[in-house]
């Protein structure tokens, strides 16, 4: 096995992982503060691995770039991640939010002129039906519709927020990008939850403090490090294609630790979603390969 399929298992295990253990984490403290402390002290740790590069920053010219990936990646995404497992089980929540990489193919066809080939818009057929398929389940069996909507607005904020990181990111670190939006969003989230929140609602217990350390060391620096990793390998396509296993490992995992119930409608939705996002990045490069063949002829 090479190593950046290693990296690959790793950084989808992390990824799926963190659902179930933030949905352990959120009975025991309130959601803004939760969600800022895990983006704040997360950037802030990245930064320290990349601090050699710190002329990179280059804060006057990119703040404003930076702090509109911050709305987007940070506040809106880790926010609305955070409050929405309180009304959702996690497995049935990821599956919403891993609309996503659904939403994410539909906005960079109108929004980047992406191509879109006729099996990435199979793909999307399928990824809305089975959100559908899964929403059902979430409303007939934990009626929330304010979990469900929580949830997809979490996946279209995290959507557009990569949209907007596509279009700027080759004037910029994407290190120092995904560093300065979690300590900006994160302070911002802090600083809310001081306001309309308490510090003394927090327990500090080993579900809290696991949830907060896993998601400041390994969520955030470790997870970006070997995605941008991959990414500058050439692998962009592979770890596109592997995100249909998240929220599979997220249901399994809340299943398993969580006691979740994994209903029919949530399991042919959780499949449908995967056989979604597969599709949606099947065979990219060909399909960029073409645009561009496009653009040679014209």
């Amino acid at each position: 096995m090479s190593k950046s399929t290693l990296m690959l298992l790793l950084l989808i295990l992390i990824w799926g992982a963190s659902w179930p253990i933030y949905k352990l984490a959120v009975p025991y403290t309130p959601p803004l503060l939760f969600a800022g402390m895990r983006a704040f002290f997360g950037g802030i740790l990245l930064a320290i691995f990349i601090w050699k590069s710190r002329n990179e920053i280059q804060w006057r010219k990119n703040w404003q770039n930076y702090c509109i990936s911050a709305f987007f990646n940070t506040i809106l995404f880790f926010g609305l991640q955070t409050v929405g497992l309180n009304y959702l089980p996690a497995g049935l929540f990821s599956v919403l939010v891993y609309c996503q990489p659904i939403l994410l193919g539909l906005f960079a066809w109108l929004i980047l002129g992406e191509y879109l080939s006729g099996i990435r818009i199979v793909g999307l057929c399928i990824g809305f039906i089975g959100i559908i398929v899964a929403s059902t389940d979430g409303l007939t069996t934990y009626v929330s519709v304010i979990g469900v909507t929580i949830a997809l607005l979490t996946g279209s904020s995290w959507a557009y927020g990569v949209i907007f990181v596509k279009k700027v990111s080759r004037k910029m670190n994407a290190f120092w990008m995904v560093s300065m939006q979690s300590i900006i969003g994160g302070a911002t989230l802090i600083g809310s939850g001081t306001i309309f929140e308490s510090w003394s609602e927090i327990t500090w217990n080993i579900s809290y403090i696991f949830g907060l350390v896993f998601g400041m060391t390994m969520c955030i620096p470790l997870a970006y490090i070997i995605y941008y990793t991959l990414v500058n390998q050439g692998e962009a396509s592979k770890v596109g294609s592997a995100t249909f296993l998240v929220p599979i490992i997220s249901v399994i995992l809340g299943v398993i630790f969580l006691g979740e119930t994994l209903t029919y409608k949530l399991f042919i939705g959780m499949i449908l979603v995967g056989i979604s996002i597969y599709l949606v990045n099947f065979n990219a490069k060909k399909g960029i390969g073409r645009k561009n063949r496009k653009r040679e002829i014209n």
